[in-house]
């Protein structure tokens, strides 16, 4: 499947961000996984909605995802992509065995070479999420945080929910921290190019 062209992409190279989806993975979906996430659903929503958005507008994606660690064994099914949350060709795949993207460094050299703003998703914010903040906080890359496309396990006698209000707070000590309605609005000049109407002669 081709890009999308977007001739503003092309005006500030390192303002134009990456959108990094984190363990789309089936274990996180599929109720009874140890790491099933019970309030999900929204959060899938709007991670289809930024996904969509940076397709249309030709801003590349980043998928990075558990691999080799008990819970995500090459092969497994719980370890597969989430229905509908495919690596298109064009999108960067990054593998790693440790919470931060950039334990895999693959991921941190392509990051840290063009240092492009991350825009993040996904699964888990208490641990994932937030340690991938942390560590691109250290390395100078401006991170954002899209909290109503990530959701988090509940720790010990606290619920999930007061745990992703109590990330996303932590969150904007080392970044920004928005909702993906907002982000889409104002990702501008990286809209969606309008369509060129089909030329006409005469004669057709």
């Amino acid at each position: 499947m081709n890009r999308p062209i977007n001739p503003a992409l092309y005006r500030r190279p390192r303002s134009v961000p990456v959108l990094v989806l984190v363990d789309m993975q089936q274990e996180y979906e599929i109720a009874g996984r140890p790491l099933a996430l019970s309030g999900i659903e929204p959060a899938l929503r709007n991670c289809r909605r930024a996904l969509a958005h940076a397709r249309a507008s030709g801003i590349q994606v980043a998928y990075v995802r558990w691999v080799g660690a008990p819970l995500f064994q090459a092969g497994s099914r719980y370890a597969r992509w989430i229905e509908g949350f495919e690596p298109h060709g064009c999108d960067m795949i990054f593998d790693r065995d440790r919470p931060s993207c950039y334990a895999s460094p693959a991921f941190a050299d392509a990051m840290e070479r063009g240092s492009p703003p991350l825009v993040m998703a996904g699964f888990a914010a208490e641990s994932s999420c937030l340690a991938t903040a942390v560590d691109g906080f250290h390395r100078g890359q401006d991170v954002t945080f899209l909290s109503d496309a990530s959701a988090s396990h509940d720790l010990e006698d606290i619920g999930a929910e007061e745990i992703h209000r109590s990330v996303s707070a932590v969150m904007r000590v080392f970044g920004d921290v928005t909702d993906t309605q907002s982000w889409i609005a104002t990702s501008s000049p990286f809209k969606p190019m309008p369509a060129a109407p089909s030329s006409r002669h005469d004669n057709d």
